[in-house]
């Protein structure tokens, strides 16, 4: 009931929407109201009187009652409609926005499949509570309570008899919403699973080829696919029960009815034109219910939907802007300061212990390691995405903690080891670095990146498509790429994920000379990889499970005969 509260809430600022669905919903289920009226008045009144002067009327009546029934619901329609859509639209604006500000480790626990089920498909089930929940248990509410009053006006006794089944209708309905709800919350966890393996499937669709593993894929795929169905059938089960059983206990009313009004007809209490009236009311008495019975089966499957959105919507991140975060008064430098810093990404785990690590301005420095050191997660921390949990991480002798996290991030640019490009032209991918950046600038910045050539080589040159994940490039390219980008953001502190151990000679060749531009008269810092690349950097940190265990230059550190000398031994076999 509070999810359902909840997602009515969204209808607050929609308010003359609401007044005028519910007005014409309104007016509608009146104009239904007086066709079984006029009916009444033929069989009566024309029939069995024997006068056909009031025919013509009546049935001018019968025309204009459907005529204006139809023109209001097409009205109610259009309204609902467009509330509906400005709802969902709002929704989907409000999850897309969360995720925004949700910190790393959010995304790091889930897959994008998963999340993207969220936004999409949970997003449409919390839709049909708009599109036909909301129209249909209100036109199904005012059509109860205009034929209830019409009943007890036309004949009380049988009007307490339609009612009878009501009771019981109740008690089934609020059972099975219970039962079907953990069905449906089910269904919602098992279709968000299939959606993650398909977007990982796909993503590896090139893996999957050049292993042959279509076959086993299929079976993964088969195992989930029917996991879900299962899950559907379980739901569908109890419709399939809880449905008829509400029809027939509905239908006794009926029953009931036929058998007292006939009988008064019979001792002559009733008229036949009555009985024919209270039963078409009577049948239009239960299509709302079984309505509300459908609505309800809908709404069960919505509400499973919404709290799945709503756990997105009331996620903290857990990195976040610290109350009086400040931007400093003086821009940064990229003097880099880490104290004593400790962090674990679970407390039974540390990862880092004690790390002191001081970065001058303009400084070039790397950090070597075996793999699982700590060097990308020193990153992630200075990036912040996530916070240390222990010690402190100062930029320009300021706890980033007190730093707005867009400033901070703005004085950081990074290249990953395997860039990530969005599926658009190579002009929108650079410009993301400056989303106001001019043409001129952007070619300027993949000049300096030793990216203009290649880029004038394609088949648009600076508008080509390059696919999803910049598929269409390769390696070397989306490495330019990514340092024109950063380039063009033109922060005083870069971090580079060196990458060029897979790439032909003449390639790495052009992105070392891109990184040299990219470096100049900024702090650097290298995550590196091919350790014969290090003998230009200032000052080279080596981390061994998570502490710093040696510091120097490249030649120093040969000479200590150390982690890094052995390192170096055993990737050049020197």
């Amino acid at each position: 009931m509070k999810a359902l509260l909840r997602i009515l809430g969204y209808l607050r600022p929609h308010r003359p929407l609401v007044l005028a669905t519910l007005s014409f919903a309104t007016l509608a289920t009146m104009f239904d109201l007086l066709p079984p009226w006029l009916v009444k008045v033929i069989i009566d009144d024309v029939i069995q009187a024997h006068d056909l002067s009031l025919l013509p009327w009546v049935l001018g009546g019968l025309v204009l009652a459907y005529g204006l029934k139809n023109v209001t619901n097409s009205l109610r329609i259009q309204c609902n409609n467009r509330l509906e859509q400005r709802v969902v639209f709002q929704i989907r604006q409000q999850v897309f926005h969360a995720l925004q500000r949700l910190s790393i480790s959010f995304y790091e626990d889930r897959s994008t499949g998963e999340i993207m089920s969220r936004i999409m498909n949970d997003t449409e089930h919390v839709e049909r509570i708009f599109i036909d929940g909301l129209e249909g248990t209100l036109t199904a509410l005012l059509t109860l309570l205009g034929i209830t009053l019409v009943l007890f006006m036309v004949n009380w006794q049988l009007a307490l008899l339609a009612l009878i089944p009501i009771p019981v209708l109740i008690v089934f309905a609020v059972r099975f919403s219970r039962k079907v709800h953990v069905y449906y919350r089910e269904i919602r966890e098992k279709t968000s699973t299939l959606s993650g393996y398909l977007h990982d499937a796909l993503s590896g669709i090139r893996e999957t080829a050049a292993f042959d593993r279509h076959d086993f894929e299929r079976e993964r795929f088969d195992k989930r696919n029917r996991e879900v169905s299962q899950s559907n059938l379980k739901a569908m089960l109890l419709w399939s029960v809880y449905s008829p059983g509400m029809i027939f206990i509905g239908a006794m009313g009926t029953v009931l009815i036929l058998w007292s009004g006939a009988t008064e007809v019979a001792q002559g209490q009733l008229k036949v034109g009555e009985l024919v009236m209270f039963v078409s009311y009577l049948a239009l008495f239960y299509v709302p219910v079984n309505q509300i019975h459908s609505v309800n089966h809908m709404l069960q499957h919505a509400l499973a939907a919404s709290e799945r959105i709503f756990e997105i919507l009331d996620t903290r991140p857990e990195v976040d802007d610290c109350p009086g975060a400040v931007v400093p008064t003086v821009g940064a430098r990229g003097h880099v300061e880490f104290k004593d810093v400790d962090f674990c990404y679970r407390q039974e785990s540390p990862v880092l212990h004690g790390i002191s690590v001081t970065i001058r301005v303009g400084e070039h420095v790397a950090l070597v390691g075996p793999s699982g050191a700590g060097k990308s997660t020193l990153i992630k921390l200075l990036m912040r995405f996530y916070d240390v949990t222990g010690g402190t991480l100062a930029l320009d002798g300021v706890d980033i903690r007190k730093m707005p996290l867009a400033f901070l991030r703005s004085c950081v640019g990074l290249v990953q080891q395997e860039p990530f490009l969005f599926n658009g032209t190579v002009r929108e991918n650079i410009a993301y670095g400056k989303l106001d950046a001019t043409n001129r600038e952007i070619e300027h910045v993949a000049i300096a990146a030793r990216a203009h050539d290649f880029i004038m080589a394609l088949p648009k040159q600076y508008e080509t498509w390059i696919g999803e994940r910049g598929v269409k490039l390769s390696v070397g390219q989306k490495q330019r790429v990514a340092i024109a980008r950063v380039l063009l953001k033109s922060p005083p502190l870069v971090i580079f994920d060196e990458a060029t151990s897979n790439i032909d000679t003449e390639t790495e060749v052009k992105i070392r000379e891109a990184v040299d531009v990219l470096s100049r008269g900024r702090t650097t810092i290298f995550i590196a990889h091919r350790l014969t690349t290090l003998q230009e950097v200032d000052r080279i940190i080596v981390l061994e499970h998570g502490r710093v265990v040696e510091e120097g230059t490249h030649a120093r550190l040969l000479d200590r005969k150390g982690l890094y000398a052995h390192l170096y031994e055993a990737q050049f076999h020197v």
